[in-house]
């Protein structure tokens, strides 16, 4: 198993997890980690693209 391919199956988990409590990740989200899948971005990028989305501005 290479890295790209644990990865994967860490997120697939991590949503699986999630929506065992019922909850669906959002369609933003989900983009987000196929992204990260890809190579495209890291988890650090994540981080930091949630926190610019999500943050109050002018507050």
């Amino acid at each position: 198993m290479t890295l790209g391919q644990s990865n994967e199956r860490a997120w697939d988990f991590a949503v699986g997890i999630v929506q065992t409590e019922g909850i669906k990740p959002s369609d933003f989200m989900l983009k987000l980690i196929e992204r990260e899948k890809r190579g495209e971005i890291t988890g650090t990028d994540i981080d930091r693209i949630l926190i610019e989305e999500y943050t109050v501005k002018g507050a």
